[in-house]
């Protein structure tokens, strides 16, 4: 029996690429370099870094109707996001009742920021702040939040594999649409920025204290940043089609992918064979595109071993940052913009220095004012974890 076809119905996020969608549409189609990353030691003290923060000005939901154990700013940037969707999620709960919707949420960081301050504060007055419930930094706290005030009482639950976490949460979300379990999922990602992430990824020599430069032989790293991307999914027609999704597991190494690109070839090709396509119907992949040398090397060569040197590729991350556990879910919402509302085709510009790298595939990175002279069809996204997680999302306009 043929699976049902799962789609978007609504997309909401925000990122140092806009809070909206009319903004988010304005950088990412920008012909000229938008220069969305903010340069801050704010994470990083003595180290001015580029990072993907949210604008400037951004001042998110407090959360005075949470428990003090919810108010986190990562549950704050993820309930910002959801304020373009609680409309349509009201309706999906008064159509089908609380139980039949579900919510699916990537995240890596929690409440982390809060319990850095907490850390310090014990170090400083012997103590933890009043207040302070360790619960804020449990990975599930997001979904538990998210449920309670949404009003969902189906399935809730929390991805935690890095960077694939957001990918993954919208293929754990088709999965259970077209398994019947629910009719509609709440699905997506949120990370928010803290010194420890920075130090973190810091201590892996793995930052680069310039703007990210994806595919380039003068890539020297990330950008870290911070997002939170959210959909509405059903089984209803709507403006664009989850029409695939791959998931595979390297197991190579704690933080290098496999440098054959294996996994990741596995992954995109399930996703192409869930949605009966061939590879040359898609017309855009979104990189994962780090800028680290691993990672760009790995992501090259199974691009051209799945789709040749000629699809039109581009990494957004030099505009977002590095979202990490929301990475996958913000990509998305870049293909969802692409797929629709798109007459010429204009595809994201991947913004780098041009200085193609002589030892990985010669892939065909989007340059300025690029476009397709017609509607994109079909956009591959990936994302590439820690441990080897492997994501690949095929979307499909409708």
């Amino acid at each position: 029996m043929a699976r049902p076809h799962v789609y978007l119905n609504a997309a909401s996020a925000c990122s140092a690429l806009g809070l909206d969608a009319a903004g988010m549409r304005a950088n990412l189609f920008a012909a000229t370099d938008p220069q969305t990353l903010h340069w801050s030691d704010r994470y990083s003290p003595g180290r001015v870094l580029p990072l993907g923060c949210l604008p400037d000005g951004t001042v998110l939901p407090a959360l005075e109707f949470a428990p003090p154990h919810q108010r986190s700013r990562n549950n704050a940037l993820a309930w910002s996001a959801m304020q373009g969707l609680q409309g349509l999620v009201a309706q999906a709960i008064t159509r089908w009742g609380p139980a039949r919707v579900a919510l699916v949420v990537g995240t890596s960081t929690g409440g982390m920021d809060e319990g850095e301050a907490a850390a310090r504060h014990l170090c400083q007055e012997g103590r933890f702040p009043l207040g302070f419930e360790y619960p804020v930094q449990e990975m599930g706290n997001v979904a538990e939040f998210l449920a309670q005030h949404l009003g969902i009482r189906g399935p809730a639950h929390t991805i935690s594999t890095a960077c694939s976490s957001g990918g993954k949460a919208l293929a754990s979300a088709g999965r259970l649409l077209q398994a019947g379990m629910v009719d509609a999922v709440v699905a997506g990602g949120v990370d928010a920025l803290g010194r420890f992430t920075v130090g973190g990824f810091s201590a892996l020599e793995a930052v680069s204290a310039e703007r990210c430069n994806p595919l380039s032989a003068n890539r020297k790293g990330i950008n870290l940043g911070e997002a939170a991307a959210f959909f509405v999914l059903s089984r209803e027609p709507g403006p664009v089609r989850l029409a695939g999704w791959g998931e595979t597991q390297d197991a190579h190494h704690m933080s290098a992918p496999d440098p054959s690109g294996q996994g990741a070839v596995a992954a995109t090709q399930q996703a192409l064979v869930r949605a009966g396509m061939q590879p040359a119907a898609v017309d855009y992949v979104n990189l994962h595109g780090t800028a680290t040398p691993h990672n760009d090397a790995m992501e090259s060569r199974a691009v051209d071993a799945v789709f040749g040197l000629n699809v039109a590729v581009s990494s957004t991350k030099p505009l977002t940052g590095h979202a990490l556990a929301a990475a996958g879910a913000l990509e998305a919402v870049v293909a969802w913009h692409v797929l629709q509302d798109n007459p010429l085709g204009v595809l994201p510009v991947h913004w780098w220095d041009g200085v193609a790298d002589p030892g990985i595939p010669a892939l065909a990175a989007v340059a300025p004012g690029m476009q397709l002279g017609r509607a994109v069809r079909a956009v591959i996204s990936n994302s590439f974890a820690f441990g080897g997680s492997n994501s690949s999302l095929l979307f499909e306009a409708a």
